[in-house]
């Protein structure tokens, strides 16, 4: 609900009585972003003070009483925009749009707090200098899946820039600012140098300008510099978006023809979002193989590594030369089928079937980040912490030796736990000594990667779909009959569960599997992350060790720190 206030941005203030500013985040044209704490319930949250578009010829009016009114009238719309846009967006794409916690009304801006993303601003990152295509790829795509959405609901961003994307080093995206512009054809007030040209002239642009700050992101990204310089003043800027050209990208690579489909200056002739998105996601398939190539074993790679790097450290596992399937068999269930079926059972062992092609409607459950309902009994019940925490780990991408008190989303990882980042984008705690055991992928970039170690008879499977189901509950049941079919001592335990996992849709299982002294219980988790796409985590126990300390511990950690990719 939407209080008016009036307050001074300065660290050590209260924003509407309850949320401490700490530290500025960002500062841009019409709009600074402070890292805060809800003092109500000691969580952190950020603050984004916006310029409201409206407010300037309010302000200007000749009458005090109705420029009041008029700016009254103003702040109150920005408000029902940015709830409503949460409200939708917060069911369309679950955990890659900021959650909105409040919003706080002052003459000529508007507060938002949200929950805090993983991560840091876009800008953090474009401080540094250029990324490779590949990182570009995957944060471009991201963001793309979040503009698709909201542009399927009718909710165009119109002020989309770096300061409005969150991505941290496991290639997390989460996307801010929906609901500040005042309409499609409203003109730009913050990022300037951002803006397509048709806002630039003061002619709106609506869907069509999100690809074009979509554009001009991944081109500062790879590039180092911004597209269109920002002159200082917003009027500058923005003539300089409309009349100067844009040099070609010289550090794109393979991501240059999208980047400039993407930059063309007339709206009509700019490449669809379907064009786009494949592309990007042709980018990440090639980075993928060529990740998995015959190389050095135990090298681990994160998100943000070079293709050389990856190339030579990764190693490929069940596949042939050239990128194609071996007859290897995998493991599924406990049971051995042929990779034939791979492609047929990859997204139902993911728990998350192909069905919907729509990412507004793959998921319809509330954007809260919060972890879901666990299962009763030995299922850890901890909480997921605040989620501007991530797993650390050493630069090369190595499992860290010793993790800071931030390295997973729970918080310190668990003695004798490393932080694990995947060639696939992925990151997760594991314990130590744990590396890949097996890794299968097809060709549309659904894989399935198994972690062990020798003498320890645990495992965790990470399967990631790109054919996904709207409903994992349901999903999961359609599976039981193949588990059952194939698994031998095949028994599945209590009633398959939907869970809210990081404010993402999902659904857990767990059965038994063997006889004897061989019996295990796997615990199954399935979820979607947008899009078309979705992942399960399958934890594989001896029976026996199911549900003490330590297996409460593992399961624990695995499920607080996982952080999918993006892409």
């Amino acid at each position: 609900m939407a209080m008016v206030v009036t307050v001074h941005d300065s660290a050590g203030e209260l924003v509407a009585g309850r949320y401490l500013l700490l530290d500025v985040v960002l500062r841009e044209e019409g709009r600074t972003c402070w890292l805060g704490q809800d003092s109500a319930l000691r969580r952190p949250v950020v603050l984004t003070r916006s310029r409201v578009a409206g407010a300037e010829s309010a302000a200007g009016s000749e009458a005090s009483a109705s420029g009041d009114a008029l700016r009254g009238e103003t702040e109150g719309r920005a408000a029902d925009r940015i709830l409503r846009a949460a409200r939708v967006l917060g069911a369309a794409c679950p955990g890659r749009v900021a959650a909105v916690l409040d919003v706080i009304e002052e003459p000529g801006s508007v507060w938002t707090v949200t929950e805090r993303p993983p991560g840091t601003p876009l800008t953090d990152l474009l401080s540094g200098g250029p990324v490779g295509h590949v990182r570009a790829a995957r944060v471009g795509l991201g963001v793309l899946d979040v503009l698709a959405a909201a542009h399927a609901e009718g909710l165009p961003h119109g002020e989309l820039g770096p300061g409005q994307v969150w991505t941290d080093e496991f290639g997390t995206v989460t996307v801010t600012g929906f609901g500040q512009a005042d309409s499609g054809d409203a003109p730009r007030l913050t990022a300037p140098a951002y803006a397509s040209p048709e806002q630039a002239r003061g002619e709106g642009g609506a869907a069509a300008a999100d690809l074009w700050a979509l554009g001009a992101m991944m081109y500062a990204m790879t590039e180092g510099r911004p597209a269109v310089r920002d002159r200082g003043r917003l009027d500058a800027t923005l003539r300089a978006v409309d009349r100067l050209p844009i040099r070609a990208p010289l550090r794109a690579g393979p991501l240059a023809p999208a980047v400039q489909g993407l930059l063309r200056w007339d709206p009509v002739e700019r490449i669809p979002d379907t064009v786009v998105r494949e592309s990007l996601t042709r980018i990440l398939r090639q980075d993928l193989e060529e990740a998995e190539a015959p190389g050095p074993p135990n090298v681990f790679c994160g998100p943000g590594t070079d293709v050389a790097d990856r190339r030579a450290g990764a190693r490929r596992v069940g596949h042939a030369p050239g990128g194609r399937l071996t007859g290897r068999p995998v493991l599924l269930g406990g049971a051995l089928v042929a990779t034939v079926a791979v492609l047929a059972v990859l997204a139902v062992t993911g728990g998350l079937p192909g069905g919907d092609t729509s990412g507004a409607s793959a998921a319809t459950s509330a954007p809260s980040r919060s972890a879901g309902a666990l299962p009763p009994g030995p299922v850890p019940t901890a909480p997921v912490a605040p989620s501007g925490r991530t797993p650390s780990g050493s630069p090369s991408g190595s499992p860290s030796g010793s993790p800071s008190p931030s390295g997973g989303a729970g918080g310190k990882l668990p003695d004798g736990f490393v932080t694990y980042r995947a060639a696939q984008g992925f990151s997760v705690a594991l314990p130590r000594g744990w590396k890949p055991v097996d890794t299968q992928a097809s060709g549309d970039l659904s894989y399935r990667v198994t972690f062990g170690a020798s003498g320890d008879p645990r495992t965790l499977a990470v399967t990631y779909s790109t054919q996904l189901g709207p409903d994992p509950v349901a999903v999961w049941s359609d599976l039981e009959p193949a588990l059952r079919a194939d698994t031998a001592g095949y028994r599945r335990v209590g009633a398959i569960r939907a869970v809210t996992y990081r404010g993402m849709k999902g659904a857990d299982m767990e059965w038994y599997s063997g006889s004897g002294d061989e019996r295990l219980r796997t615990f199954g988790r399935g979820f979607l992350v947008g899009g078309h796409r979705g992942f399960s985590l399958r934890w594989t126990t001896p029976a026996v060790d199911r549900g003490t300390t330590a297996d409460r511990r593992a399961l624990d950690a695995v499920l607080t720190s996982f952080r999918p990719p993006v892409g």
